[in-house]
């Protein structure tokens, strides 16, 4: 087997399962803002239309759910499941005030520190700094959005280490699944590629929901995530 297929497939061995007998998979911890003084959202494993799936509960809260993995190479595709139960009317992802999402799946990527623009390098050294847990020099997150174009790619209103690219948004109807499929070098390089012309080694897979700057209160599931090569 060649060494990046085989790289490749020990990563999606290493990555637990969202869901395993009936309780989040092991490896699997919440994870928050540095110095967050707001609620954490709230995850939990849950059966819902006869799928497993992990519950994310936002209300006024912010917090994600990740499983770390040892600078892996990048997988070919990322796969999952989603469904909205309960909507946010307030999500505009453009403006701080409403950069909020029900459901959002994410890949951290090691680009290269000195390939980060001064400015930003110099925060994220800053937010490392106060943070417990390993910041990534960059993100990439597929997002269920408010108002928002499907397909549209958006800086974080809070950090540009962090882009969204909105899948579903409020046309799509709730309590119905969703099955997704992303070529995650063509999603990397569209998003990142101002600064990797390579796609980078993958240092985390997480899931998310948030609703603390719009002060609502959101619930949306995830299931069947996986890293394919």
């Amino acid at each position: 087997m060649p060494l990046t297929v085989l790289s490749l497939a020990l990563a999606a061995a290493a990555m637990a399962p969202l869901v395993e007998g009936g309780q989040i998979g092991p490896g699997w911890h919440v994870a928050t803002l540095p110095n967050q003084t707001k609620p954490v959202t709230r995850f939990a494993a849950e059966r819902i239309d006869d799928r497993a799936a992990v519950r994310i509960d936002a209300d006024h809260s912010y917090g994600n759910l990740v499983f770390d993995l040892a600078n892996v190479a990048a997988p070919k595709m990322l796969r999952w499941s989603w469904r909205l139960q309960t909507g946010n009317p307030g999500i505009d992802l453009k403006r701080r005030g409403g950069d909020d999402t029900p459901a959002k799946v994410c890949l951290a990527f090691d680009v290269p520190l000195d390939a980060v623009p001064f400015g930003e390098r110099q925060l994220l050294r800053m937010a490392r700094s106060n943070s417990t847990e390993p910041l990534p020099t960059a993100t990439l997150c597929w997002v269920w959005g408010g108002p928002e174009a499907k397909d549209a790619l958006l800086d974080n209103a809070f950090t540009r280490r962090v882009r969204y690219i909105v899948l579903r948004n409020a046309g799509d109807a709730a309590a119905t699944w969703f099955d997704e499929s992303r070529d995650v070098a063509a999603d990397f390089k569209r998003a990142f590629g101002d600064e990797s012309a390579t796609v980078p080694a993958v240092t985390a897979v997480l899931i998310g929901g948030d609703a603390d700057n719009t002060a609502t209160h959101t619930v949306a599931h995830v299931g069947g995530l996986r890293l394919e090569p």
